[in-house]
């Protein structure tokens, strides 16, 4: 929540011998149990006090080196028109905000709660397709009633106590950042061409350079201009535990997700592979539970399942032309 491209990939040609479907599967559990991970490296980075833009700066930057060299090795060129540029920088921004919101969530609900909700992209989708006068199926319509029903139990962590509505509303603001930027990929002419790995790369880009310069301003206003470049940026960044952290989330949610969520869409199709997303919200509960020591109550698991329920239905029984991955 990522934080994924969601293009459609490329079906190869019927001359060329396709991989077994046993891989596509494979692919498409990797891409949910990797980008589950997300809580697995960023709250330890949080919790010694280190800023969210830094996280993300660092992240972005790290899984830039690898796409950009992985796109020189295969000879892909860089070049994008004036408006692809526009689209990319907007889809940019919309990405950088997704993974904002989600980090900011962690501080306020367990992160297995919040990586649920963001797993509610696939219905805003629907929603925002409605005004652009794309109008939903029943069960569509059915699977947002059982979402916001599966939320609902999600805002009571017990049978009291309420979450903490920022936190709520940071996961629900990540969501609807990832289902803007999954419509204009899927609506767009423009950057019909652009291929996954270079959308996301300048995605990538563009989010490392937001970050970089509102870490910059941030740390400009709170201390003066007195201090160095170096020291705001690399502040906290002393324990090879650190680091370690930062290129797992540069790596595994980041870079792996992406890489297996195209392979899974080749192999198995859009739908399949969507459907696979489940062991996203799953992975992260279990980070959080073994990790973290989150609890796991009654009322997470209901709306967690319902939830998980309603956009696997959802997804299965959309019809082929209005696939959402």
């Amino acid at each position: 929540m990522s934080e994924k491209s969601l293009t459609e990939g490329g079906m190869a040609s019927s001359s060329v011998r396709q991989p077994s479907a046993v891989w596509g599967y494979v692919a498409g559990i990797v891409t949910g149990v990797t980008y589950g991970l997300n809580p697995l490296f960023a709250v330890p980075l949080m919790r010694r006090g280190i800023s969210v833009d830094e996280i993300l700066f660092f992240r972005y930057l790290l899984a830039v080196a690898v796409l950009g060299g992985w796109l020189a090795v295969r000879g892909e060129s860089f070049r994008v028109s004036r408006r692809q540029a526009i689209r990319l920088l907007i889809l940019g921004i919309l990405f950088a905000l997704s993974s904002l919101t989600l980090f900011e969530a962690y501080r306020y609900i367990p992160s297995g709660v919040a990586t649920t909700i963001v797993f509610l992209y696939p219905v805003l989708v629907a929603v925002i397709m409605v005004f652009m006068r794309v109008y939903p199926t029943w069960q569509v319509w059915l699977s947002i009633v059982m979402t916001f029903v599966g939320v609902l139990f999600l805002c009571r962590s017990d049978g009291e106590a309420m979450l903490q509505w920022r936190g709520l509303a940071l996961s629900f603001g990540s969501a609807l950042a990832y289902a803007m930027f999954i419509v204009i990929v899927n609506r767009s002419r423009v950057i019909r061409t652009v291929s996954n790995s270079l959308l996301t790369f300048y995605a990538l880009l563009t989010g490392s350079a937001l970050f970089l310069i509102h870490s910059l301003v941030g740390a400009a206003e709170m201390s003066g201009s007195g201090a160095a470049v170096s020291d705001i940026l690399f502040s906290g960044l002393d324990d090879i535990s650190v680091w370690g952290s930062l290129v797992g989330l540069a790596v595994m949610p980041t870079v792996v997700s992406t890489a297996t969520l195209a392979m899974a869409t080749r192999i198995i199709g859009a739908t399949k592979a969507s459907v696979l997303g489940v062991f996203e919200p799953v992975t992260a509960i279990l980070v959080g539970a073994l990790a973290f020591g989150e609890r796991i109550t009654a009322n997470v698991v209901t709306g967690i399942l319902l939830t998980m329920a309603a956009i696997t239905f959802m997804i299965v029984s959309s019809s082929k032309g209005n696939r959402i991955k």
